[in-house]
């Protein structure tokens, strides 16, 4: 606390008025010191909106991409499985026909086994005709 020196009629008024000059000075620093702080004040909460809407943005953006990656991976299971039954059918087709293709090679080899037993016999009595025909060649001499 400041104490005054006293005059004639009452304190000094050259420490006095250089006091109040002194408190005026400080105190208008002090005004503009709050000023700044206020409009630095102002100035960060504008930031903090701007940063928390920002915040938001960027939650509702991972929330769409997980969604999103949800979907995808949604689709691309269910796209699998067609694929996979797209090769089951195509597989038992396959299989089918394969099974099909080796019935008629097994029906034409029994049936050439049949016509190979067929031409054996015939050959044989074409053969046994022959060998009775020399047979009685040979004895009528």
């Amino acid at each position: 606390m400041k104490k005054f020196s006293t005059a004639f009629n009452g304190y000094s008024k050259v420490e006095v008025n250089e006091f109040v000059a002194n408190v005026t000075k400080e105190y208008e620093s002090m005004l503009n010191k709050l000023k700044a702080q206020d409009e630095e004040i102002e100035k960060l909460k504008s930031n903090l909106v701007k940063y928390k809407d920002l915040e938001e943005t960027l939650n509702k953006t991972i929330l769409i991409a997980e969604d999103t990656s949800n979907q995808i991976k949604r689709m691309a299971r269910d796209e699998s499985k067609g694929i996979v039954e797209d090769a089951k059918r195509n597989a038992s087709r396959i299989v089918n026909d394969a099974l099909l293709k080796y019935q008629e090679i097994e029906k034409s080899a029994e049936e050439l086994k049949k016509r190979v037993i067929l031409f054996k016999r015939q050959f044989k009595q074409t053969i046994e005709t022959e060998v009775d025909v020399i047979d009685g060649i040979a004895d009528d001499y």
